[in-house]
This record gives structure tokens, C-alpha cells and sequence, in this order.
């Protein structure tokens, strides 16, 4: 008998997909609670009731499931600050820039484990494939930040000389952004610097005991950003 192709997931496709999210919940479960240290197949099979060679049968090792896990994570974080980036106007390069941390903080904050384990939170004993998923993703988000500083005009002071940048960075955003100059490859990560330490203080709960208002204080530090770079308020008419 022939299976025909209707386009709808089959029910063992369905089931799949499900057992996998719940394993990777579970594993992020056990980072949030243990440290990045205690995910464990073995510990996710007894609690889902499964045998181990069941659950290897999705995540034939630990480190699949770990790279799965930050490669799903990076693809949902870079799809929120594309969606964010795409409501503001092109031209409107500060309000695009605006956007994007905004968008950065509420996404960390709605998934505090899962900007941990893609943001430095390092799990011991694990080794992401060489240019692999995780790479490719973490790729993006960098990709998405260059160009919106790129838009924002040519930098005001900074290097000239790739050879004050880490050769692998060099390589990487060349490779991503061919037309990208040194001076704005500089600067992104200057700005990617004060985007990222802010949202990482209030992830980790240093900022609540020190602001009443941290929405309040990210958006302040998000107009300086864009003051910094010599941009007009988000929303300013651009003039000729």
C-alpha cells in the first residue's frame, strides 16, 4: 500500500516531537536547578519512564542533547529580534537599535535558563561540533546586530585596522558581512558589550535590589547607546 503524502506530520512524527520538547524541558529543568553540570539522559529517562536506550534513540549523547538544546535557543532568540527589528522603519536606524535590546531583555527574561546556557553559562565536559548548529546560530544574532550598527552611519572614533580584532571574529564576520569595515566590526561589539552586560546583571537578579524600575533603566541606557552613536531620538524624522 501506498503512503500518500498529505503534508500533515504522521502520529509517530507528532509523538516524536513531543517526547523531544519534553526532554530538552527536562534538561533545562535540571540546569536551572543543579547547574548546566546536572543535565543528564540517564536522569531524564527515569523520570519520563523510559529506558536509557530509548532516550538515546533521540539524543544518542549528551552533547547532542545540549547542542540541540542551544542551537533551538539561539533560532528562537534570533527570530524574536528579527521580528522586533522588522516593526521600525529602515529608516529609523536608532529605533531599530532600540528595538533589538528590547527585544534581547524580554527574551532573556522570558527564558533566563536558555540565555544562560547560550550566553556563557558552560557546561562541563561539553564540545560543540566546529562549525556546527550552535556556531551557525550564534553567527546570526551576531549578523543581525553588525548590520544595524553598520546602518547607523560610519563610526565616530574607533579602529581602522583588523589587526586589533580576534582573527577568528575577523574571520567569521568577513566571511557573514563582506562589506563590513573593521570600524564598525569594532564598534558592534563595543555596542553588543552594553546591550548584553545590562540584560545579564537583571538575568541574574543584581539589578531588582538596586533599581525600582528595570524596564525603565534598559530603555534609558538603550538612548544613550544610540546618543553615543550620534543617532537622532527613535522616531526622529531623518533629514536630508
Amino acid at each position: 500500500m501506498v503512503e500518500i503524502d498529505t503534508g500533515v506530520p504522521s502520529r509517530r512524527a507528532r509523538l516524536r516531537a513531543e517526547t523531544t520538547r519534553e526532554i530538552e524541558s527536562i534538561a533545562l529543568r535540571q540546569m536551572a536547578e543543579e547547574g548546566p553540570g546536572a543535565i543528564s539522559l540517564r536522569g531524564i529517562a527515569r523520570e519520563m519512564g523510559m529506558t536509557a536506550r530509548a532516550i538515546y534513540s533521540y539524543f544518542p549523547t549528551r552533547d547532542d542533547l545540549i547542542t540541540a538544546l542551544i542551537r533551538g535557543i539561539g533560532e528562537s532568540l534570533a527570530e524574536s529580534l528579527r521580528v522586533a527589528v522588522d516593526a521600525v522603519p529602515e529608516n529609523d536606524p536608532a529605533g531599530r537599535l532600540v528595538a533589538w535590546g528590547g527585544a534581547l531583555r524580554t527574551w532573556a527574561l522570558a527564558n533566563p535558563e536558555g540565555f544562560r546556557l547560550f550566553y556563557g553559562q558552560p557546561v562541563p565536559g561539553y564540545r560543540p561540533p566546529e562549525d556546527g548548529p550552535v556556531d551557525r546560530t550564534a553567527r546570526r544574532v551576531c549578523r543581525q546586530l553588525t548590520r544595524l550598527v553598520a546602518a547607523a552611519g560610519p563610526p565616530l572614533s574607533e579602529s581602522n585596522s583588523w589587526a586589533e580584532l580576534h582573527p577568528d571574529y575577523v574571520a567569521k564576520v568577513r566571511e557573514d558581512i563582506p562589506e563590513v569595515t573593521p570600524a564598525v566590526a569594532a564598534l558592534a561589539l563595543r555596542v553588543w558589550g552594553r546591550m548584553h552586560g545590562l540584560v545579564s546583571l537583571e538575568v541574574d537578579g543584581h539589578i531588582h535590589p538596586v533599581a525600582r524600575d528595570p524596564a525603565a533603566l534598559h530603555h534609558a541606557e538603550m538612548l544613550d547607546l544610540v546618543a553615543s552613536l550620534g543617532l537622532p531620538r527613535p522616531g526622529a524624522a531623518p533629514t536630508d
